[in-house]
């Protein structure tokens, strides 16, 4: 009974237009499925992701066009990372997002990877992360997680020498996505913020059975805890990351646009998911359902601060009721909507989907 990496990962927008036309156009995933919120189809939900979507690249949107913000605290999720092969794919996309008027952080040195931030339309905070060097630079595969391991001092000077590293950049301009910038490989981690680490880590060591990968502190703020939990040596795509913050100054996480509803982890088939389903329910914890959400079937529980999380099965996969060639062009509904079409697509806003241009290369 394992579960294999992240599956998706679903957040608010207020635009489902301006949503598309970003993570499309401008970071150069493919739109893989336009349908509904299955518990609300009044309020779109879009997948963004590979050619087919598999889980560990999907990116999801609930549009709610007339929320607000989401605040950013405890129960909730700080940033999404996405995956970058190398460091020179990194300069690239700082060049392409900074030449399209996005403010850029970065890169930064995160010992085990190196990073750049931006935000999307909404707010949300968006790291693309390097696939390496990697959580053995400074601890064995065999020992991984096992020992607290502070970031190095010296790393955290160069940190801070703004100067520096504002000039590091691509020297040329980056009109198009080329095949060593992809981002098609998904997401490398995401980063909640918890206020009880060691209730964190039982949750996701105890219960759902990941591995710690590493015991160490924020970077840029070191009184707070920053742990790694995933599988194998903690390869990219199977990585949660919690901060801990002190809960009479960290604000509660409230949903709204730029903030994450849930975080979805991948399980290999319904036989594994009712056992955890078994497993939660007798560890005293909430846990829904079986859900049916046609591209995969769901459970829902929460971490130890109300964060929601639900384990969904690898497939059956969005080529369930579309061709490759026709992913995300048209409004798919569950069956059980159908004879509601007529008046779901009455409220929906109409969106354009672009053409899916795989990257050069």
């Amino acid at each position: 009974m394992s579960v294999t990496g992240l599956h998706h990962i679903t957040i608010g927008c207020n635009d489902a237009q301006r949503t598309i036309d970003f993570y499309c156009n401008v970071l150069g995933l493919r739109f893989t499925k336009k349908t509904v919120n299955f518990d609300d189809p009044g309020a779109y939900h879009l997948y963004f992701g590979d050619l087919t979507g598999r889980p560990g690249t999907a990116i999801t949107f609930f549009e709610w066009p007339t929320a607000r913000p989401g605040v950013r605290g405890i129960g909730g999720t700080h940033h999404l990372a996405l995956r970058v092969a190398d460091y020179d794919g990194l300069l690239k996309w700082k060049r392409r997002l900074t030449d399209l008027g996005l403010q850029v952080e970065g890169p930064l040195d995160r010992h085990y990877f190196t990073s750049i931030y931006f935000n999307d339309p909404d707010g949300l905070i968006l790291e693309i992360a390097t696939d390496g060097p990697g959580f053995t630079r400074d601890e064995p595969a065999g020992s991984l997680g096992t020992e607290h391991r502070p970031p190095p001092a010296e790393m955290v000077v160069n940190n801070r020498d703004e100067e520096r590293i504002a000039a590091l950049t691509w020297p040329d301009p980056v009109p198009t996505i080329t095949a060593d910038m992809a981002l098609l490989q998904g997401m490398h981690h995401v980063t909640a913020i918890g206020s009880d680490i060691h209730a964190t880590d039982a949750f996701y060591t105890g219960l759902l059975g990941l591995r710690r990968i590493k015991m160490t502190d924020n970077f840029d703020d070191p009184d707070s805890a920053h742990w790694y939990w995933g599988v194998g040596e903690g390869e990219p795509g199977t990585l949660i990351t919690y901060f801990e913050r002190n809960p009479a100054t960290e604000p509660r996480a409230r949903h709204g646009a730029g903030q994450t509803h849930h975080v979805a982890f991948s399980v290999p088939d319904e036989e594994t998911q009712l056992a955890f389903r078994e497993k939660l329910v007798r560890a005293g914890l909430n846990v829904s359902p079986v859900m049916d959400r046609i591209y995969f079937k769901s459970i829902y529980t929460s971490d130890p601060d109300g964060h929601i999380i639900e384990l969904a099965t690898a497939g059956p996969g969005f080529l369930v009721d579309e061709t490759v060639e026709e992913l995300g062009r048209n409004l798919r509904l569950p069956p059980w909507y159908e004879q509601h079409r007529a008046e779901i697509e009455g409220i929906l806003r109409p969106v354009t989907v672009p053409e899916w241009k795989p990257p050069p290369g």
